[in-house]
């Protein structure tokens, strides 16, 4: 079965560098490592970048590869992994993904994206961010210190453009729409990652969506948003164990 990650922003590849060996040492070996365009990937000409159009993307991928997958969604890819179990559940086996407080009704957007989301304001922010270091990375957006320079070095003008078209279509009531969505669409096995440090997506609403759209929850002690960066072996023994209950025969 193969087992198809989707990262978010400002990412690439790289974020799933120490995730990647605990799930090869549980077993898990068929994987499809998937960047939205614009996030360590070319954006394809007439590709608008907007949340439904990344939805729609990963959709065409996921048909691609042919069978039903084990999809795992970090912060966009999260909310991409949502967009699709809430559209097309078919192409699941199970979905997984953290950030399931944004979902909730009462979401609000954080300070840095309601910047991006402001016409001119947000131009700003990506070409000062574009001569951040590893270090200005870790001050200012609260990334691991191991991966800094990886994000640093994948940030460019080409993902920040893809960065301000997509939080400028995902403003609310956008988020909760798509919860919504996903409450009432029919529903595949699903997990979300549950992660009380996380600054950015308001941790506790993640047992009340769970609720909602009839998912299982896993809490990684200790962890915040980039939880990959040492609570990896805790995210990979939690999949193994949600695919053993849900996935029989995997």
């Amino acid at each position: 079965m193969t087992t198809v990650l989707v990262h978010g922003n400002p990412e690439t590849t790289a974020v799933w560098d120490e995730f990647l060996p605990e799930l090869a040492r549980r077993g898990v070996d068929d994987i499809v490592l998937l960047s939205p365009p614009g996030y360590g990937a070319p954006i394809p000409e007439g590709f608008g970048c907007t949340r439904l159009e990344y939805r729609d993307w990963l959709i065409g991928r996921i048909e691609e590869i042919g069978a039903p997958v084990d999809l795992v969604g970090h912060d966009w890819g999260a909310c991409h992994t949502y967009a699709v179990a809430a559209e097309r559940p078919d192409l699941l086996r199970t979905w997984a993904a953290d950030c399931g407080g944004m979902l909730h009704p009462r979401y609000e957007w954080h300070a840095a994206a309601r910047t991006w989301q402001t016409p001119g304001e947000g131009e700003k922010r990506v070409a000062e961010m574009l001569t951040w270091t590893g270090a200005d990375f870790v001050a200012n957006r609260k990334i691991p210190a191991r991966f800094g320079p990886s994000a640093a070095e994948g940030f460019d003008e080409v993902m920040g453009e893809a960065m301000l078209k997509l939080y400028r279509s995902a403003k609310q009531p956008a988020m909760s729409q798509l919860g919504e969505q996903l409450a009432r669409a029919p529903r595949r096995p699903g997990l979300m990652l549950h992660t009380p440090e996380d600054p950015y997506t308001n941790p506790e609403d993640t047992f009340e969506m769970a609720g909602r759209v009839g998912a299982d929850v896993a809490t990684l002690t200790g962890a915040a948003h980039w939880w990959m960066f040492g609570a990896s072996d805790q995210a990979a023994d939690a999949l193994v164990s949600f695919w053993a209950r849900h996935a029989p025969g995997r």
